[in-house]
């Protein structure tokens, strides 16, 4: 049997830059673990340890916090199921699952990504609690709180900055190109919601995820934009009406061939540092397709993309990107939209209607 906490006092003497957790767990032990480990850190504080979503819920319709770990396993309104309201409720707190479920595979941790979470920790059992994974927490814990604080302005500025709003008309496009990263599957969720059944043109989308997640992505994608969707292979063929992704071991790079376009996979290093990186993906595609391109930069850590978005500007080409209001992360969006690169700055299903609007032209 469980019980709730009441929340904890919120002690005035803490800096500005202490972080505040509310953990939502229905086992007490948990719960209490959690509490000494957050509290150890000296850089975060519980605010509030309660054991149901509902709970929580009224909480946060009271109080503001930084972080919510939440668990999935809950009796009641499981973690999932309560996911989008407590993203809603968090009113821009980061949604870190702390559950066992999460090491039930990557279908689980996508599915909690597309829902709304900013990232996954698998649980250990009661007795296993340990050194290394107080440590794990207290890194994940630093990374959520940190990221309002990404440097967006350090990508160089174009030479001719685009407006950024939202009368953009998008001029005729052949092939859509995406990046993004942490929150970026729950703003594709959103994006692909808003693209109808008749939008034929080929979609390629870089996300930052490991390797082994990239099956359950594809599949995932697939649902969620009525349309195949195909882990990306060297010379693979780019075809209308599908979408493209990039395999979490490499870039995709788009290339012209007798038959149109396809894909060809590098793993050279990329200026971001990430793999696979969605710079190499806009370079690409801008001196294939020149203006007729069309560039979407949706939630992510970092500025992967900024140096991308600024050669598909040179060729006249459109880059939409997501706007800091809706975004987990506004680092590589807020990268291109400092710099002058963003045609328009919009929620995701926003942009999602305008390309599907271009598409049906």
């Amino acid at each position: 049997m469980t019980s709730q906490s009441s929340p904890l006092p919120v002690d005035p003497a803490h800096a500005p830059t202490t972080g505040r957790v509310l953990i939502v767990d229905d086992s007490v032990v948990a719960r209490s673990v959690l509490s000494r480990m957050i509290e150890g850190t000296q850089r975060f504080r519980v605010t509030a340890a309660l054991s149901e979503a509902r709970a929580a819920l009224d909480y946060l319709a009271r109080e503001t916090v930084d972080i919510i770990l939440l668990d999935i396993a809950m009796p009641g309104i499981d973690g999932l199921t309560a996911l989008p309201d407590v993203v809603t409720a968090g009113r821009g707190a980061k949604v870190l699952i702390v559950s066992s479920s999460a090491d039930e595979g990557a279908a689980t941790t996508l599915q909690a990504l597309a829902l709304g979470a900013a990232d996954t920790l698998v649980k250990p059992g009661v007795g296993a609690f340990g050194g290394r994974f107080a440590e794990v927490l207290e890194e994940r814990l630093a990374r959520l709180f940190d990221l309002p604080g990404e440097p967006v302005a350090a990508c160089p500025p174009a030479p001719a900055p685009r407006p950024a709003n939202a009368s953009v008309q998008l001029d005729a496009f052949q092939i859509v190109a995406i990046g993004a990263s942490t929150g970026g599957i729950h703003a594709l969720s959103q994006f692909f919601r808003q693209i109808p059944a008749s939008f034929q043109l080929p979609i390629l989308v870089t996300q930052h995820l490991p390797a082994s997640f990239m099956t359950y992505f594809a599949t995932q994608l697939a649902v969620l934009g009525s349309r195949p969707c195909d882990v990306a292979t060297d010379r693979m063929r780019i075809r209308p009406g599908r979408i493209v992704i990039a395999p979490g071991d490499a870039h995709i790079k788009v290339v012209r061939t007798s038959e149109g376009a396809a894909i060809r996979l590098s793993t050279e290093w990329a200026r971001s540092g990430c793999m696979p990186s969605v710079d190499p993906m806009f370079e690409s595609i801008a001196e294939v397709f020149g203006a007729r391109a069309l560039g979407v930069v949706l939630s992510g850590m970092g500025r992967d993309g900024c140096e991308g978005a600024g050669r598909m500007v040179e060729v006249g080409a459109k880059v939409l990107v997501q706007d800091q209001a809706s975004s987990v992360v506004w680092g590589m969006p807020g990268a291109v939209a400092t710099a002058g690169r963003a045609s328009a700055v919009l929620p995701p299903d926003e942009i999602g209607r305008l390309i599907g609007r271009g598409g049906s032209r």
